[in-house]
C-alpha cells in the first residue's frame, strides 16, 4: 500500500503561483510515475503533469509552460509549481501514484483562481 498526502492548495488571484506537494509513504519501492490530476466542477478528472522515475515529464496542452512537476526521491515527494494561474485552473487536485498492480490517490486539494 501507499499512501499520498498532498498539501499547498488554496486561494490565489489570476496570474498567481502556487506549490503543491505530495508525500508519499509506504511500498513505495512499488511506485513508477506520479503525476496529478484534477477535477472541477461538472468535469471528468484530468491528467495535469506527470512524471516517470527517471524524471521524464509529461504535461497537459492547457498547462505546458505554465505548470513544472519535479520529484524529489530522497523525500518521497513530488511537487507541481503553477505559475501564471487562471480562473480556469480552479479544481480540486489530486496527486496520483502509479503502482505494480494499481493506482494511488490522495485526498485531493482545492485550488481556487479568483479576484
Amino acid at each position: 500500500q501507499v499512501q499520498l498526502v498532498e498539501s499547498g492548495g488554496g486561494l490565489v488571484q489570476p496570474g498567481g503561483s502556487l506549490r503543491l506537494s505530495c508525500a508519499a509513504s509506504g511500498s513505495i519501492f512499488s511506485i513508477n510515475a506520479m503525476g496529478w490530476f484534477r477535477q472541477s466542477s461538472g468535469k471528468q478528472r484530468e491528467l495535469v503533469a506527470a512524471i516517470t522515475s527517471g524524471g521524464r515529464t509529461n504535461y497537459a496542452d492547457s498547462v505546458k509552460g505554465r505548470f513544472t512537476i519535479s520529484r524529489d526521491n530522497a523525500k518521497n515527494t513530488v511537487y507541481l509549481q503553477m505559475n501564471s494561474l487562471k480562473p480556469e485552473d480552479t479544481a480540486v487536485y489530486y496527486c496520483n501514484a502509479e503502482g505494480l498492480i494499481e493506482d494511488y490517490w490522495g485526498q485531493g486539494t482545492q485550488v481556487t483562481v479568483s479576484s
